[in-house]
């Protein structure tokens, strides 16, 4: 029979690794005697980062003595302890391939259950001084699982572990791990996965978004970690087009209107979706990646953009001397800030030069004459009037959708201005005046504006009901970092580092950065974060997709091999360094 061989708890603290602050709960040591196994946890043991470990459905981490002895031989080591994998309980017995999802087992006087493979991070490698530790317990079928406290009691080391319930459809710890993480992409299989009771939200969710990308024919990628709506791009890379036309819509912001240089059409993008423009404002300097949205309709074999003239060499240039006849690099559409045609209410809320993809959008709503028409609430924000860009464009579109609703808000009316007619609020939008044009909750809501926008409108929108995975942004610069555990230090512009390399040019296009690749850095990340570049992250070696970004052009080497593929036209970069110089949406 099975057995308890130790009982390991421990508490977060604080470490130090590669020039980080990491907060922590990976250190767990055995204890003697009965310990009490409550609803969220052991007396005595706790969680650092609750996004991945600890609560209801994650209160026990176990592994088996087996997998000890088996790590043993394969890294040639014989320094372990129990807890020297982060887990709860070590066990003799419950091998990954045996134990099944919904399994309960009696340990002492406590019940639990089995609910998901062990999700796998950085901070195991650390514990174990082997960075590889999160993708090799996963490609070797040794990830350990969680459970679920059924019934509160005690339990101590040398405690049989009594099988009472066997979990339905006999899916096993290591299939359930293999079908998200690896190529092994079952779909029918998740499927089953997905209806077992006992499994964790959070799977049955990415096995959900699995089957849903296969019902809307996107076979690209992990959506399970990487959830995607859009079809691949176009094109790889960048091409060359014509500068069609050229419009000045306000002092600040002009328009450019991209076409084939042979005249054909260019391919249709989906509305909200941007292109990276490549251009050359200083012959003497590198090339210079920007990304703008699409603002016109994205089927009428030409792009629209609409650049804000700002401090950054980019917008400079497109905006002060750009002109008809130019040719420039671009390409192809992509993002997944895109309409969803299901039907829904919409609600497009903007503020300034965030109008662009947000009004791609009115454009596709306003054509789709042959459907029933969508409900559409129009909400944007300006200073005033002269800088309100698109005015008359949208008015007209709306006016083209049966009842739709329409309400601006400009934060400096000129006096001239004539409140009911040129704008509906002086102020800002909140969620008392939100509150007034009784939005249907049931809508989908895409937000576009700068961060304190985006920040303030989607807490007001949670607050009048919206799910928030409901809400939708577009984010102008880069995203918020992801680094799990890592204790926030002071924020720092992104710059280059020092020395600087000899190598290829890796671009960040999203901050602007062009830097030289160095071969000091094991991968891409290591030289983003040498930047201070905005970075996202969980297991940095190729397993938890937390890092996947767009790549707009070039080519990467993987080291090691990521155990499922990105999408194409995206990489990741917490495991890959540059063979050619690149561009990344980043």
């Amino acid at each position: 029979m099975p057995k308890l061989v130790s009982v390991n708890v421990g508490l977060p603290c604080e470490i130090a690794w590669q020039g980080k602050v990491v907060r922590t709960a990976i250190w767990k040591r055995p204890v003697s005697g009965r310990v009490f196994a409550r609803r969220l946890n052991l007396d005595g043991d706790g969680q650092a980062d609750l996004q991945g470990h600890g609560g209801e459905n994650r209160a026990i981490m176990v592994y088996q003595l087996e997998a000890y002895q088996y790590w043993e031989r394969e890294l040639g080591r014989n320094d372990f302890e129990y807890g020297q994998f982060g887990e709860n309980f070590t066990v003799e017995g419950l091998p990954d391939d045996e134990v099944c999802i919904g399994d309960r087992y009696k340990v002492g006087t406590a019940v639990f259950e089995v609910t998901q493979p062990r999700v796998t991070c950085y901070r195991l490698g650390i514990r174990m001084n082997n960075p590889q530790m999160a993708s090799l317990v996963v490609s070797h079928g040794k990830p350990g699982f969680y459970l679920r406290v059924i019934t509160e009691g005690e339990v101590g080391a040398g405690d049989e572990i009594q099988k009472i319930a066997d979990g339905p459809d006999k899916m096993s710890v290591a299939e359930t791990d293999s079908l998200l993480y690896t190529a092994n992409h079952d779909l029918n299989r998740m499927a089953i996965a997905a209806r077992i009771p006992a499994l964790s939200p959070g799977w049955k969710d990415s096995f959900d978004d699995f089957l849903k990308a296969d019902k809307n024919g996107i076979h690209n990628g992990n959506p399970g970690l990487t959830p995607s709506i859009s079809p691949l791009p176009a094109w790889e890379g960048f091409r060359w087009v014509r500068v069609a036309e050229v419009h000045r819509e306000t002092h600040e912001v002009v328009s450019v209107v991209f076409a084939d240089i042979e005249g054909a059409p260019l391919p249709p993008a989906l509305p909200g979706q941007f292109l990276a423009v490549r251009c050359l404002p200083d012959k003497n300097s590198l090339p210079v990646v920007r990304s703008y949205s699409i603002s016109g309709a994205s089927d009428s074999g030409s792009y629209r953009i609409s650049v804000k003239r700002g401090a950054g060499p980019g917008s400079q240039y497109l905006v002060d001397a750009t002109q008809v006849g130019d040719k420039m690099e671009i390409s192809a559409p992509r993002g997944e800030f895109i309409l969803r045609a299901d039907g829904q209410p919409v609600v497009l809320l903007s503020a300034g030069i965030g109008i662009t993809p947000v009004l791609s959008m009115l454009h596709a709503i306003a054509s789709a004459s042959a459907k029933p028409p969508r409900q559409v609430w129009w909400i944007h924000a300006a200073r005033n009037a002269s800088e309100q860009v698109f005015a008359q464009e949208a008015r007209q579109l709306l006016a083209a959708i049966p009842g739709s609703h329409s309400a601006i808000a400009y934060s400096k009316p000129d006096p001239t201005g004539r409140p009911g007619t040129d704008f509906d609020v002086q102020g800002h939008w909140d969620l008392a005046s939100l509150e007034k044009l009784a939005i249907p909750i049931e809508a989908d809501f895409y937000l576009c504006g700068p961060p304190a926008f985006l920040k303030d409108m989607n807490r007001d929108l949670i607050s009048l009901g919206a799910p928030q995975d409901a809400i939708h942004h577009e984010v102008f610069g880069p995203e918020d970092s992801i680094e799990p555990g890592v204790t926030k230090a002071e924020v720092k512009p992104p710059h280059l580092p020092v020395p600087l390399g000899s190598g290829p040019i890796v671009s960040f296009t999203r901050v602007g950065l062009a830097v030289p690749w160095d071969t000091r850095f094991k991968s891409i990340l290591e030289l983003a974060e040498a930047c201070d570049v905005p970075v996202r992250w969980s297991c940095r070696t190729g397993v938890c997709h937390t890092c996947e970004c767009g790549i707009m052009d070039g080519r990467v080497r993987y080291a090691p091999e990521p155990l499922d593929p990105p999408a194409l036209g995206k990489v990741l970069i917490c495991c890959s360094t540059p063979e050619s110089p690149i561009d990344l949406d980043l």
